[in-house]
């Protein structure tokens, strides 16, 4: 899997050498004087570029087109309206085609001088502006004032038109309206083009720093011109080592970098995590973590995205601190972030980022039992971001007015990615197998399902699990454990009851048991099949394994001693099979499941003392916990002999209170 892993993530990493130097405006050059090795020419800064652009197209003037042919086609619809119109208003037929030949001499002089429909776009709050007039593929610069526009045309062919008749006058000049048109229009397509030309053809460099030329010497400050020859520098080294480098090397050094990297996480797990080391499910969990974080990564870089911030990288000691622990959840975020340093600009600025980010998200969701939880820790994250994002930058500038507050809008948009962690857990449980705080708090929810049908088929038993409950969990919290998951462990270990109730002491009603008519062998085997019963029914309902541990370990490999020592006593001649009458096993494995145990048997004793004072359940929980040892059914548990001691005391002191026990202090003293 690891090796599998490494080959994924280094075959989609870019494969160019990586520029040497890491440096920042505003700081001190520390490394020896940097003498250039070959010719480059010195970029533009992005501001500079844009004003270049506005400039340029600001002198690139708006392309209009001079249609000649459109006279044609007005005059001969004016000359048909026009007869049809001289008619209907009756005028006399002697004036009619003079009137016409010099109304339509009128209108070719206006057509032939240009009619132009304006762009208010073009004004820019002027009455006329300059354009480019394109008549015959020959250009020329003209301004709007020189030609017509509609309006002008018609008064200016109302003031020179004359004739002694208004009423002919009047109809002319309407006919005249409805046949002016611009025939000098706006050719937005070549416009843009023209633009486009005008934009590419400018030039991004100014300057050029010669071979052998220092770019900056040792000790001096980093400012806007060393600051932009060494971005040109970086830029004109990477784009030259895409040819001149061996990519195969390159791709050497990243898996020896990478598996490297990789091999220190499974010492990490071999060391301090063997349990996550010898599951696969939970390796291969962490590993797809890794892989997938990274391959976002280089896939930020191929699309160019305009910083590798958007990329959530909190997300991954989010998910590993719910699923898993503090410590490895903050090992494998420095993990991905070195190796993610490799290859993003600025990469102690990045690593410092995200190292910090991700040690709040570590610190600020320590124990998810609520949703907002998930957003506190979102808004503490943005707030580390900012606190990073604002001292780097007066740093860098000394100033407020020079911070491009816009550059913080990645880390806004990568927090919110962040939450995506949420569906994220439920989906890595389900597919993984692994518990987490939330799922264990939704199982010790007593309306649960399952939880209910215990209540209502073997109430004693419910009752039981819940003081037993109480009692691991007590114990749990003081010696240091995973008090959720005990409590999910204690309410469950005995579901296993429900498909025979009657024969568990606690669900009887009368002093008549089921057992009065069995053999010893048989009840002995009815008691322990609540065990196997118990994994079946947790099994069936898709129950977490680390909660199923509970129920087959709360009586280890223990006798059902009542029935052995009844089965002795009562036919002493038989050769007994023990085996028959022990539980199947195994002992616990965890502090959790010893504590369980310990509870287990302390609570079911503590039922059967008939005067329950303070010496009575002291004698009871030392007689208990002493016969485990004896049974050595603690010894692979890590449970110390002071963890003994506490847990001690924990018992006594809450059976105590639930038998409603006064202590005689006054004895004690």
């Amino acid at each position: 899997m690891m090796a599998l892993t490494v080959l994924i993530i280094t075959f989609f990493l870019p494969k160019q050498p990586r520029f040497r130097y890491e440096f920042q405006k505003g700081r001190i050059w520390l490394n020896k004087d940097l003498i250039s090795p070959f010719s480059f020419a010195i970029l533009k800064t992005s501001p500079q570029v844009n004003t270049d652009k506005k400039d340029a197209l600001e002198n690139v003037l708006p392309i209009y087109r001079y249609d000649r042919d459109l006279f044609n086609n007005v005059e001969e619809a004016y000359s048909n309206e026009f007869d049809v119109k001289w008619r209907g208003n009756t005028f006399p037929e002697e004036g009619k085609e003079f009137t016409k030949a010099t109304s339509l001499r009128l209108l070719k002089s206006i057509y032939d001088k240009g009619i132009v429909a304006t762009n208010p776009k073009h004004q820019k709050g002027k009455n006329f502006y300059d354009i480019s007039l394109l008549d015959n593929n020959i250009s020329t610069t003209v301004s709007t004032q020189d030609v017509f526009t509609v309006q002008s045309a018609l008064d200016y062919f109302n003031n020179t038109f004359t004739s002694v008749n208004l009423k002919e006058k009047e109809v002319v000049m309407n006919l005249v309206e409805d046949h002016l048109q611009p025939n000098i229009v706006f050719d937005e397509k070549l416009t843009a083009i023209v633009q486009d030309n005008t934009i590419n053809s400018l030039s991004t460099t100014r300057g050029m720093v010669q071979k052998g030329e220092v770019i900056i010497a040792k000790n001096n400050v980093i400012d806007d011109e060393a600051y932009q020859k060494l971005q040109s520098f970086k830029e004109t080294y990477e784009a030259q080592t895409k040819t001149i480098g061996d990519s195969k090397l390159v791709y050497l050094g990243q898996i020896l970098l990478v598996a490297f990297v990789l091999s220190l996480q499974m010492v990490f797990l071999y060391m301090f995590r063997k349990d996550i080391f010898a599951d696969n499910r939970q390796l291969s969990l962490l590993l797809l973590v890794i892989t997938t974080m990274l391959l976002a990564l280089t896939w930020s870089i191929k699309l160019n995205l305009p910083s590798v911030y958007y990329i959530p990288f909190c997300i991954v000691p989010i998910i590993i601190r719910i699923l898993f622990d503090t410590r490895l959840a903050l090992y494998l975020h420095l993990l991905v972030i070195l190796i993610a340093g490799f290859f993003v600009p600025n990469s102690f600025e990045f690593v410092f980022y995200e190292t910090t980010a991700g040690m709040v998200a570590i610190y600020s969701i320590r124990n998810l039992i609520k949703r907002e939880q998930l957003l506190l820790s979102a808004m503490f994250i943005l707030s580390a971001y900012f606190i990073c994002f604002l001292g780097i930058a007066l740093l860098r500038e000394g100033s407020f007015q020079e911070i491009e507050w816009i550059n913080f809008v990645p880390f806004v948009i990568s927090v919110l990615l962040s939450l995506l962690a949420y569906p994220l857990i439920y989906a890595f449980e389900r597919v993984f197998g692994i518990t987490s705080d939330v799922a264990l708090i939704e199982l010790t929810n007593t309306n649960n399902k399952l939880l209910r049908e215990l209540a209502f088929k073997a109430p004693g038993t419910f009752q039981h699990s819940l003081q037993v409950a109480n009692l691991a969990e007590a114990a749990i919290f003081k010696i240091g454990g995973n008090s959720l998951l005990v409590r999910a462990g204690a309410l469950y270990h005995d579901i296993g009851k429900i498909e025979n109730p009657q024969y568990f002491i606690e669900n009887q009603n009368t002093s008549l048991s089921p057992h009065d008519k069995l053999p010893y062998e048989q009840s002995a085997q009815i008691i322990i099949k609540h065990v196997h019963k118990g994994i079946e029914i947790t099994r069936k309902h898709q129950l977490p394994e680390s909660v199923i541990d509970f129920i087959r370990t709360h009586h280890g490999n223990t006798r059902v001693d009542f029935f052995y020592q009844s089965f002795l006593k009562n036919s002493p001649e038989k050769f007994v099979d023990e085996n028959i009458f022990r539980y199947p096993g195994p002992i616990p494995f965890s502090k959790e499941t010893g504590v369980l145990m310990l509870a287990d048997s302390v609570e079911a004793a503590s039922r059967s003392i008939k005067n329950p004072d303070a010496q009575n359940i002291n004698d009871l929980v030392e007689r208990i916990i002493n016969y485990k040892l004896e049974q050595n059914q603690l010894d692979n548990c890590d449970l110390t002999l002071k963890d003994l001691e506490t847990i001690k005391l924990i018992f006594k002191t809450m059976l105590m209170s639930i038998y409603h026990v006064r202590i005689d202090y006054l004895q004690n003293v």
